[in-house]
Order: C-alpha cells, then structure tokens, then sequence
C-alpha cells in the first residue's frame, strides 16, 4: 500500500468534509467562514418541504439512472467476460472511448440529440412517424436519466466485467455436468457470485448522480431540478455558504444510508471486501 499517497488522499478527503461540516453550523452573516455556532441551518433544510422534494427526486432519478446503466452494463460486460474471446480488449476499449472526451462534450451531444430541432425529432419526421417537432425529449426527467446513463456506463461495465471475469469456469462446467441448462446456471451460479460487481457499479453511478448538478441544468429543465443545483446556488447566487453546507451534510447523509444499505447486500452476497 503507498502510505503516503493514502495519508495524503486521506487527508485532504477528510479536511474537506470538516470544512464543510464546520461551514453548516455557522451564522451567515455574508463573510467566508460565518459567525457564531447554530443548527438552525439543519432545521431550516430538514424541514422544508421544498428541500425534502428535491432530495425525494434526485434520488429517484438517481435510483432510475442506476438501475439504467446497471441494466444495459450486464449484458455488455457477461459478453466480454464469456463470449468475447479475443475481442475483449477491443470491447473494453470501445466501453472507455467516451471517456476520450469531455464530460461537458458529451452532455452537450446528448442535447444536440434531444433539442427540438436537434438529431431525433429530424429522424422521426423523416421516417413519418411524427409531423412536427415536439418538446417532450429535452427539458424533462427522462433527458437527465437517458444523459446521466450514458455519461456514467463504463463506471458499471467495468465493476461488473471483473465480478464476472473472476468466476471460476469450472463452476459452470460442473453446473452443466449436472444437467442444469444455461439459463439455470445464470440464474443460480452467475448472477449471485456476480452481484458484488453489480452493487459496486450501482454504488459507484448512484453516489455522483445524486449530486450532479451540470446535467440538470442542460438537459433537465426546472422539472429536473436536482439537490446538487439547490447547493451549488447556495454557494453562487444565494451567497449562504453555511446552509448550502448543512444542505450537503443531510445529503450525504441520505447517501451514506443507501452505502450502508448496499454494503449489507454485499455482505449477503459474500463479499470479501
């Protein structure tokens, strides 16, 4: 292990959160660090209907967004783990390809697709199944689900094409010795010893997602409003430092049941890790 790399990293991960939680329990009083000690930053945000809906949605869009990109990333890394063969560096490649570019690149691609003159209201008037261009694909929830899927897949192939890359084959000879056929064994061998990968992609899409706040603003639409915007208005427009912090602790707050939650499953599934 590079104990200075990690004593470094460390570090600076938990200097940051003490700021912020230092940050949440503050006075506003338009200075950088705040006056005074309070939690009524957290009781303000706790208790806010407002507040309570955006948390509500960004986790069901982020919920939406994983089960998404976990849903199309099994099949295309159960492909290159097994039937692949001498392709599968080209299909791990191609899975990473996207990441060539930037991240802003590609949500404004997504939008040139979604726009009401953009790439898919041209195609579907061009094959009759529309007569004008319609709204209903750019500014709304879906856009930031089909955009967040997209942006986040590789982070999905790749857990999982190791979870499944590590299966002993042996364990799917003695399965098809006993007769099971290959639907059975997936069902029974493949998918339980390959579900700690699915939950490490599912964690490792669902935890930025949550707070992403670059998509919704592009390709969401106020309807797509997500907790990451409320913050990062905060800290921008609003100019209240600490309750944007308090805002961003209960959040990560939220996440960190879901990590418990996702780590008890891991364990149920045996999990060295």
């Amino acid at each position: 292990m590079n104990v200075p790399g990690t004593l470094v990293t460390v570090t600076l991960i938990l200097f940051a959160l003490a700021l912020v939680l230092f940050l949440s329990t503050r006075i506003n009083d338009s200075t950088v660090l705040g006056a005074g000690f309070t939690f009524g930053n957290f009781v303000e945000a706790a208790s806010d209907p407002l507040y309570r809906m955006v948390v509500g949605r960004s986790l069901i869009i982020a919920g939406l967004v994983t089960l998404a990109t976990v849903g199309l990333a099994y099949p295309v890394a159960y492909y290159a783990a097994f039937h692949a063969g001498r392709h599968r560096g080209l299909i791990l490649f191609l899975v990473t390809l996207p990441f060539w570019t930037s991240y802003l690149l590609r949500v404004f691609a997504w939008k040139i697709v979604l726009a009401y003159n953009g790439v898919l209201n041209s195609g579907l008037m061009e094959l009759g199944i529309i007569r004008e261009p319609i709204l209903a694909f750019l500014n709304t929830p879906a856009a930031v689900v089909i955009t967040l899927a997209h942006a986040y897949a590789a982070f999905a192939v790749l857990p999982i094409f190791v979870a499944l890359e590590t299966i002993p084959k042996s364990y799917l000879e003695a399965a098809s010795d006993l007769g099971a056929k290959p639907a059975e064994t997936f069902r029974r061998v493949v998918l339980p010893m390959s579900m700690p990968g699915v939950l490490s992609a599912a964690l490792v899409v669902f935890v930025p997602t949550v707070g992403d706040y670059v998509t919704p603003a592009l390709v969401g639409g106020p309807s797509s409003t997500m907790i990451g915007s409320i913050i990062q208005a905060q800290f921008g427009k609003a100019d209240d430092w600490p309750f944007g912090a308090a805002v961003a602790v209960l959040t990560m707050l939220v996440i960190l049941v879901v990590v418990a939650a996702a780590r008890a499953l891991d364990k149920r599934f045996g999990s060295r890790t």
